[in-house]
């Protein structure tokens, strides 16, 4: 294994010495690795990296193969990995589609932020009318991660975001009221989704199975999610596992933009929303979601 990889570190340095430009090379280096950074922090905190992780494990074994000389599992992993670029835009094409529409923002920061802007008042509104009415609610604000896998046991309905209707959803006499609203890009695409619940036996006692949801899809992906407990009529923000309870619609206003513009991956500190507010890793201390 050492002599493969000293002969392989021989050929690419006499392929660098006779070919090496000190200017343009220096540059095509440090725009590659910035792309790749860029990527990185694409994918930060999202199934995507447990799949390049995998990949990356492949292709060790790969150079393991030859180097060890295991034929037959050499000629498995080349004609897996022979088709590695079709592979990953397959694995990845939610991610990639997120990273393309993400550069597209940026040539209209203005609309895109007010977009934003208006869906965020749109939800703290429904979820303050909501807790007002003791009506519990489960909504998920999409980020990177896809959650194309929860839509899929929902009901479709692709419907801009408003307060009216997120109301009428969580309805009691709504056959939708007791599944997830998922909003993706701007609009509600799928309601009444069922969400996995989180298998930690940590949670504080009394945590029901609206809380537990939205504990189970954080663990899983890099979503927001607000939840109404129409046992205590308050309002929660879940996200990476930790949930920040009892806010109100101002906190709620903070907490959501903090998250949505800022980028952030954990729930900003509660000295930074006005009001000592205490956040559970998981959990709650609610009688009942």
């Amino acid at each position: 294994m050492i002599k493969y990889l000293w002969q392989f570190a021989g050929e690419l340095w006499a392929i660098f010495e006779g070919n090496f430009d000190p200017i343009w090379d220096s540059i095509d280096i440090l725009v590659v690795t910035l792309g790749i950074y860029w990527l990185l922090l694409l994918i930060r905190g999202t199934r995507a990296v447990q799949i390049l992780v995998g990949l990356l494990v492949l292709f060790a074994l790969s150079l393991a193969s030859e180097a060890f000389d295991f034929s037959t599992l050499g000629l498995v992993l080349q004609n897996f990995l022979g088709s590695a670029v079709v592979i990953m835009v397959i694995l990845f094409q939610q991610d990639i589609r997120r990273a393309l529409a993400r550069v597209g923002r940026g040539f209209f920061p203005n609309v895109s932020a007010q977009q934003e802007s208006q869906i965020v008042e749109e939800v703290i509104r429904a979820a303050q009318i909501l807790a007002q009415r003791r009506v519990g609610a489960l909504i998920v604000l999409e980020r990177e991660t896809g959650l194309d896998d929860q839509i899929e046991a929902g009901q479709t309905i692709d419907s801009l975001v408003s307060k009216e209707l997120l109301v009428s959803i969580f309805h009691t006499q709504s056959p939708l009221h007791d599944g997830a609203a998922i909003i993706q890009d701007g609009r509600i695409t799928a309601v009444g989704c069922i969400l996995p619940l989180t298998l930690r036996a940590d949670l504080p006692e009394g945590v029901g199975t609206r809380h537990r949801a939205a504990v189970g899809i954080t663990e899983e992906t890099d979503a927001v999610v607000i939840v109404v407990s129409e046992e205590t009529a308050t309002i929660s923000v879940v996200m990476a596992g930790e949930m920040m309870h009892g806010l109100d619609a101002p906190r709620l206003r903070v907490v959501l933009r903090d998250v949505l513009t800022g980028e952030r991956r954990e729930l900003p500190p509660a000295s930074e929303i006005g009001a000592p507010l205490e956040v559970a890793e998981g959990g709650v201390e609610e009688s009942r979601a």
